[in-house]
């Protein structure tokens, strides 16, 4: 389990402190963010790993 070697507990501390689910609400057909709000994905290790994101909408 020390495949990045160093690098790999401050990855273990990032995504601990790092959300994994999001709850974006739709009006319009529209993700309704703030001005300054954005939604951002980011890789806590130093070598490139294949991801996956699912989304979940649920409606009227």
């Amino acid at each position: 389990h020390n495949y990045e070697g160093d690098d790999d507990m401050a990855a273990h501390v990032r995504t601990a402190l790092t959300s994994v689910s999001l709850s974006i609400p739709i009006a319009g057909g529209s993700m309704v963010l703030g001005t300054w709000q954005g939604i951002y994905l980011w890789e806590h290790r130093t070598h490139p790993h294949t991801r996956q994101i699912h989304v979940h909408i649920t409606g009227e």
